[in-house]
């Protein structure tokens, strides 16, 4: 039989995102989205690796094509933006269960 669920990690702790905005648009608000606190931290890497896909995809079309437009290049610096805060609730995530402390004063 082929066991579909993986193992949880090692103690049976499973990690989960911590909220995280992103989305500043230099408008004198505050970011526009957010990653929300409590999001298991695999899904939201399965998310992170989607996001990355699609930059590398349309950043290499946009490289390609001498004709390529802006709409491709914001689709790729928001793709890169989503992913980045995705990985960074996890990471904050992981921290904040392991010892209480948030590395974003690091980033």
């Amino acid at each position: 039989m082929i066991k579909i669920v993986p193992d949880p990690p090692p103690g049976g702790k499973l990690y989960k995102t911590v909220t995280t905005p992103f989305g500043s648009c230099d408008a004198g608000h505050g970011s526009l989205l957010a990653v929300c606190a409590g999001i298991n931290a695999e899904d939201a890497l399965v998310h992170a690796s989607l996001a990355l896909k699609g930059a590398r995809d349309t950043a290499h079309h946009a490289c390609m094509n001498t004709e390529a437009n802006e709409g491709l290049l914001w689709s790729t610096f928001h793709s890169i933006e989503l992913a980045k805060a995705l990985v960074d609730a996890v990471v904050d995530g992981v921290e904040i269960e392991g010892d209480g402390r948030s590395a974003k004063a690091e980033r």
